[in-house]
């Protein structure tokens, strides 16, 4: 037995050892590995550190030039049409949406025969006579190969169903995300005026509260009253002045994230236009079962829901399909070559496959049992996301409701607490009535006015999310499908 016979067992026996003997995950191959157990931290070496200043950083989203004369007063619509710009949300849903469509051409694809060519050259050593003559052929062969699937039961169908459904699911999602995106901004924008109105309001309550330092003063210096009277006025001064200077820090808080909301960054110097406005309480709304039936048939989400339903039967028919026999047909068409000469022949064919699935351990009929369970699953949603819907309609209805009745009564409440102010602090400049008094009726006229400033805001809010949760927030995306997301 030579040397090298006994090399191929001897490395064979070392090779087998070496894999039984490995239990530890190598480092080189795993790098750049992960924590030596769960309660300890990874620690990332350089190379899976990334570098603080990368190469490409991608410029970040900023106002579009024919806004930017109007970016020290932007209106709602300038902001809406900002966000459906550069929310990253309404790309991520279009760029799905765009990768289902691709996908259901790919899909109708296989109505299509698929056509190739090949060329094969081999080169022959052969013997005849008991190998006395040797002999050398070299062939070329170029073909052209058809196939066609002639009919497979429906399974081509139900895949291109599956694909369609699951573009239209795409597609409506990608309409509910505009909404969110619409109704994020709204959400902003009020909060932002109701910050702006409240600082108007905590500046009139400073200027007040300042009134009744120089009041109690002049009342002190005639000996009318004690420097208690002047305490108590500075007191509720310098709490004045600290509700303003936390609202005007809020704003700054709220204006950041109204910038978030229209996907810019917090730091984005813009301005918001502070419209003069009514709450419009003429304007009604229909009665809540409407609503409902309105919510039922343009809710983006829920459509898209129904889409996933219909989806997960074509998936169903499809895996139903497999378990079917299929007929193929395959046309080809070549010439051969001859070397050295290059003589050469024609050559074709023609053939039908017929593929009948016999047994194939039960995985095609379990394919089909996964595809009812999760049609079933599909079907359950949808049913649970009706529910949801009808629930957040009752729910914006009454809340859009009892913000009507809020803003009517804020409305008479501070009427009565400024007439009320006006009467008290007339009454101690003339020397009547005692500082405590000027006080509470101030402290109860700026309680009046924050209040009638955040009932008008509710209302504008739930006027939006009433609007959101029937679907007709925002209809012009979802009749302009185009091309910019």
């Amino acid at each position: 037995m030579t040397t090298r016979t006994l090399l191929l067992p001897v490395a064979l026996v070392c090779l087998g050892t070496a894999g039984a003997c490995l239990h530890h995950m190598g480092a080189g191959r795993t790098a750049p590995g992960t924590a030596p157990d769960a309660g300890a931290a990874w620690s990332p070496p350089a190379s899976a550190i990334p570098s603080a200043t990368p190469t490409a950083t991608p410029a970040p989203p900023a106002i579009p030039q024919y806004l930017q004369k109007v970016a020290q007063g932007l209106a709602l619509n300038d902001l809406i049409d900002l966000a459906l710009r550069n929310n990253p949300d309404t790309r991520a849903a279009w760029s799905a949406a765009r990768a289902a469509a691709a996908d259901l051409g790919s899909q109708r694809g296989a109505y299509y025969p698929t056509i190739f060519g090949q060329e094969s050259t081999s080169r022959v050593k052969g013997s005849a006579v008991g190998g006395q003559f040797t002999f050398h052929s070299t062939t070329t062969n170029p073909s052209v190969v058809l196939n066609y699937l002639l009919l497979d039961f429906g399974g081509r169908k139900a895949a291109v169903a599956e694909a369609r459904q699951a573009l239209i699911a795409a597609d409506w999602t990608h309409n509910a995300a505009i909404q969110t995106a619409v109704l994020q901004v709204e959400q902003a924008y009020y909060q932002y005026l109701n910050a702006r109105a409240l600082e108007g309001a905590e500046q009139a309550a400073v200027k007040e509260a300042q009134a009744s330092v120089d009041a109690a003063e002049r009342r002190h210096d005639s000996g009318l009253s004690t420097i208690a009277d002047v305490l108590q006025a500075k007191t509720a001064l310098s709490q004045a002045q600290l509700s303003l200077e936390t609202v005007q820090g809020q704003i700054q808080v709220i204006r950041g994230v109204l910038a978030t909301a229209v996907g810019l960054p917090a730091n984005t110097p813009f301005e918001v236009d502070i419209p003069v406005q009514e709450v419009p309480l003429t304007e009604g709304t229909d009665q809540v079962d409407r609503l409902i039936e309105h919510a039922q048939a343009r809710r983006p989400d829920l459509a898209a829901a129904r889409a996933r339903v219909m989806k997960a039967d074509a998936h169903t028919d499809r895996a139903r399909a497999q378990d079917r026999p299929n007929l193929t047909t395959s046309v080809n068409g070549g010439r051969i070559y001859y070397a050295p000469d290059y003589n050469y022949q024609d050559t074709y064919g023609l053939a039908f496959l017929l593929t009948v699935p016999i047994f194939n351990g039960l995985t095609y009929q379990y394919n089909v049992f996964k595809a009812e369970a999760e049609a079933e699953a599909s079907r359950a949603q949808l049913a649970s996301l009706e529910q949801q819907v009808i629930f957040q309609v009752w729910s914006s209805y009454y809340n859009q409701k009892t913000a009507t009745q809020r803003v009517q009564t804020s409305r008479d409440l501070l009427q009565s607490a400024q007439q009320s102010f006006e009467v008290v602090s007339a009454r101690y400049k003339a020397g009547v009535g005692s500082i405590l008094d000027v006080l509470t009726a101030e402290s109860a006229l700026a309680s009046a006015r924050a209040q009638e400033t955040q009932a008008r805001t509710d209302w504008f809010l739930s006027m939006a999310q009433l609007a959101h949760d029937t679907g007709t927030l925002w209809t012009k995306g979802e009749q302009t499908m185009g091309g910019q997301p």
